[in-house]
């Protein structure tokens, strides 16, 4: 079902004093430690609000060398045009699941988690899952926080409902990781592709998990995105430093998730 959309702007969450602080704080609260052992290191390559060039030009990155990614779809944009380009649509993500990616979820309408009330929250992403059962994606296992922002209400409430709930602070998946507020490290602006390869080197001397974001994929994206050649560059450097490339799904999977 399509329905017409005014076009979607950038947000901007809660920079105020007291949104920073609740921030540092809700990392200490709620927390669900991690317990990881690998004998190789691994990376996630997931695309956040599902730009339709993440669906088109990223999956092809990954599915010309046999892998996989993740793709948080917040439903209510779908079709709709943002700062990152048009956003993909139902039939996008059938073919996506179709082709062996994941479908997770971002929440039905772009919700700031760290402003929302438990209800609301709930409400909006049984909303998500309600369309992506319609796509027919199956019930989604993965979770990531719009904006990465996510307060008590909201934690606590999806603690229990999905095996991962990612947020956007840099970070590994490695013993002691917060599974209710995951970290990741995003593929994106100018000095993007060299922050991946950082974290790329860390994981891989921890034998550790890293999830990697980004947004629209083109040879001129948005200051959220990244160009398809970097994503070619670090997918086929990850495969030659011998990362095992999973879905996030995968990843909860292997650590006993």
């Amino acid at each position: 079902m399509q329905i017409s959309h005014e076009k979607v702007d950038a947000y901007e969450p809660d920079r105020s004093l007291k949104g920073k602080v609740r921030r540092r704080l809700i990392r200490l609260a709620h927390r669900r430690p991690a317990r990881v052992k690998l004998e190789r290191p691994m990376v996630s390559f997931s695309f956040d609000d599902a730009p339709a060039t993440a669906c088109e030009a990223g999956a092809q990155v990954l599915e010309a060398r046999g892998l996989r990614g993740t793709y948080y779809f917040a439903a209510g944009l779908t079709g709709r045009d943002g700062p990152m380009g048009r956003f993909a649509t139902g039939d996008d993500a059938a073919r996506l699941h179709a082709a062996g990616h994941e479908i997770a979820c971002h929440t039905f309408s772009h919700l700031d988690c760290g402003q929302a009330s438990r209800a609301a929250t709930l409400a909006d992403i049984d909303l998500n899952a309600r369309h992506l059962a319609d796509w027919g994606v199956g019930q989604p296992v993965s979770f990531a926080y719009p904006y990465g922002d996510v307060a008590a209400p909201a934690k606590t409430a999806l603690a229990g409902r999905f095996k991962t709930l990612r947020a956007l602070h840099h970070g590994l998946v490695a013993d002691g990781a917060d599974l209710n507020q995951a970290p990741a490290v995003g593929i994106e602006g100018a000095d993007g592709e060299q922050v991946a390869l950082d974290w790329l080197d860390k994981a891989h001397q921890r034998k550790a998990w890293l999830i990697l974001y980004t947004h629209d994929v083109s040879p001129a994206p948005s200051q959220w995105g990244c160009t398809t050649s970097a994503l070619e560059r670090l997918v086929d450097g990850v495969l030659a430093a011998g990362f095992d490339v999973v879905t996030v799904a995968e990843g909860a999977r292997r650590i006993g998730l």
